[in-house]
C-alpha cells in the first residue's frame, strides 16, 4: 500500500503540477487564438444569450433536459469547494498574486469549455430509449475513431468521480457543519446520502431540475453575502487590486503570518486551482451539456463559457477580495479556515461562519448530484446503460464513507485519475478544434444574417 501511493504521489505531482497545466492553459490560448478571442470579445453578446435567457423556455432543437438545466448539472459539479477553499490554498501559498493567474487560466479556459461543449453536442448519441450521452469518450469515439482512448477516459471518470466528486465534498461538508453547529459527521453523511439518492435515483430529468432551482439560490447566498464584506470594505478594494497585480509577477514577500511566495508558487497555485474548480479541460462538464435541448453546438458552447466566467471570475473573485480586502490573509490561515476568517471579521456575530458553512454545504452536496452522472455516464459507456442504476447505488454509501473520513487512500488515488482524465481529453479537443471553428463560423455567420448580433 505504501509502494502505490508512492506511486500515486509521483504521478499527482504530474497531472497536477507544471507540465499537465502548461497543457491545459496551452490548450486555451491555442484554442483562443484559433478562435479570435471570441470568448473574450464577445462576452457581452455570450452573457445576453446565456445570463439573460437563463429561465427561458423557448428552445427548439432535440435534447433531454434545457439548455439550463444542462448548465446547471455542470454548475453544481464545478462550483464546489475550490471556490471556498481552493481560492483561499491559492492565496495562502501562492500569495495575491495567484488571483491574477486564476483569472488568466479563467480567460483561456473559457473557450476550452466552449470547444468541449461544441464536440460533446455535435458528437452526442441518441440512445434507444430517447436518452441524449455525450462527452469526451463520444466525441474521441466519433470524431477520431479512437476508441480505446475513449475508454481511457471513461476508465479515469467512472473511478475519479467516487473521490473528486464524492468523498472529498462529503468529508467538507460534514468538517464544516460540525465545527460550525456541532452536529456528528456520521449523521450528516447519512442525511446527505438520503437527500442525494432522492435525486440521483432519477437521473438526468430530476438532476436537472433540483439543480436548475438550487445553483441559482446557492450562488446568489454566498455572492451576497460576499459582496456584504468587500461593500464594508471598500475602502481596501484599491488596495487588493495593487496586491493582485503586483504580485502576480514579483512574488510576495513575508507579511505578518503570511511565509511569502516566489513568482512560481504564484503562478502554479492561482492556475492549478483556477482549473480544479472550473474543471475546464477536465473533460468533465461536457458530459452533461450533451443532454441539452439546443438547434446548434455553439448555442449550448456559449454556456460553456458562461460557466466558467460564472465560477472563477465572479465567485471565486469575490472569495478572494473577500480575504484580500479583510487583510486576513497574512494570519496564517488557509483553506475554508481562512475564508471562514474572512467571512467572520467582515460580518458580526456568527453570520460569517454560518455563510461559509451553509456555503459549503450548498456548492458540495451540488458537486455530489452532478459528478453521479459524469461518472455514471463514464461507466454506462464502459459496461453499457445496464451499469446505471448499480452505480447510482453504489454512489450513496461513498458519501457516508467521505463524511467520517473514511478511506482517504481511495479520494487521493481519485484525484489523480481526476487528473489524468484531462490528457485523453486534450487530445480529443485539439485534434477536432477544426471541427469547433467551422462550426464556429457557421453560427455566427447565421446570425448575423438574422441580425442576432
Amino acid at each position: 500500500m505504501d509502494k502505490l501511493m508512492e506511486i500515486n504521489g509521483i504521478l499527482n505531482d504530474f497531472v497536477w503540477g507544471p507540465p499537465m497545466l502548461v497543457l491545459l492553459v496551452g490548450t486555451g490560448i491555442y484554442l483562443t487564438l484559433r478562435t479570435n478571442f471570441f470568448s473574450i470579445t464577445k462576452l457581452g453578446y455570450i452573457l445576453k444569450n446565456t445570463l439573460l435567457k437563463m429561465f427561458a423556455k423557448d428552445e427548439h432543437g432535440e435534447g433531454e433536459v434545457t439548455a439550463f438545466q444542462a448548465v446547471a448539472t455542470a454548475l453544481a459539479a464545478t462550483v464546489g469547494t475550490g471556490n471556498i477553499a481552493g481560492v483561499a490554498t491559492a492565496i495562502s501559498i501562492g500569495g495575491p498574486g495567484a488571483i491574477f493567474w486564476m483569472w488568466v487560466a479563467a480567460l483561456f479556459g473559457m473557450t476550452t469549455k466552449f470547444a468541449e461543449v461544441v464536440l460533446a453536442v455535435q458528437y452526442r448519441e441518441k440512445t434507444p430509449d430517447g436518452r441524449f450521452v455525450g462527452g469526451p469518450m463520444y466525441y474521441i469515439t466519433n470524431g477520431l475513431k479512437w476508441k480505446w482512448l475513449a475508454y481511457i477516459f471513461a476508465f479515469f471518470g467512472a473511478l475519479a468521480a467516487f473521490g473528486i466528486g464524492n468523498m472529498v465534498q462529503s468529508n467538507s461538508i460534514a468538517e464544516a457543519l460540525e465545527a460550525t453547529f456541532g452536529i456528528p459527521k456520521l449523521g450528516i453523511g447519512i442525511t446527505l446520502a438520503v437527500f442525494a439518492a432522492m435525486v440521483v435515483i432519477g437521473g438526468i430529468k430530476r438532476i436537472g431540475s433540483v439543480t436548475e432551482k438550487l445553483v441559482p439560490f446557492m450562488a446568489a447566498f454566498y455572492i451576497l453575502g460576499g459582496l456584504v464584506i468587500i461593500i464594508i470594505n471598500a475602502a481596501h478594494i484599491p488596495e487588493a487590486f495593487k496586491l493582485i497585480f503586483g504580485s502576480a509577477f514579483t512574488g510576495t514577500a513575508a507579511v505578518g503570518g503570511f511565509a511569502g511566495s516566489a513568482l512560481k508558487h504564484a503562478m502554479r497555485y492561482g492556475v492549478a486551482r483556477g482549473v480544479f474548480t472550473n474543471e475546464a479541460g477536465l473533460g468533465s462538464a461536457p458530459i452533461a451539456h450533451a443532454a441539452a435541448t439546443t438547434d446548434h453546438p455553439v448555442r449550448q458552447g456559449l454556456w460553456g463559457v458562461f460557466e466558467v466566467f460564472m465560477d472563477t471570475i465572479v465567485i471565486c473573485s469575490i472569495t478572494a477580495l473577500a480575504i484580500l480586502t479583510t487583510g486576513v490573509w497574512k494570519n496564517g490561515a488557509t483553506g475554508a479556515a481562512l475564508t471562514t476568517e474572512a467571512f467572520s471579521h467582515g460580518l458580526p456575530g456568527t453570520w460569517g461562519g454560518i455563510i461559509v458553512s451553509i456555503g459549503i454545504l450548498l456548492f458540495a452536496f451540488s458537486t455530489i448530484l452532478g459528478w453521479e452522472y459524469y461518472g455514471e455516464r463514464c461507466a454506462e459507456y464502459l459496461f453499457g446503460p445496464k451499469v446505471n442504476i448499480i452505480y447510482r447505488i453504489l454512489w450513496i454509501p461513498f458519501i457516508v464513507v467521505g463524511a467520517v473520513g473514511g478511506l482517504e487512500v481511495l479520494w487521493n488515488l481519485a484525484d489523480t485519475l481526476n487528473g489524468l482524465m484531462a490528457i485523453p481529453n486534450l487530445i480529443g479537443v485539439v485534434a477536432l478544434s477544426g471541427v469547433v471553428i467551422k462550426l464556429t463560423k457557421e453560427f455566427f455567420a447565421k446570425e448575423r444574417v438574422l441580425g442576432n448580433k
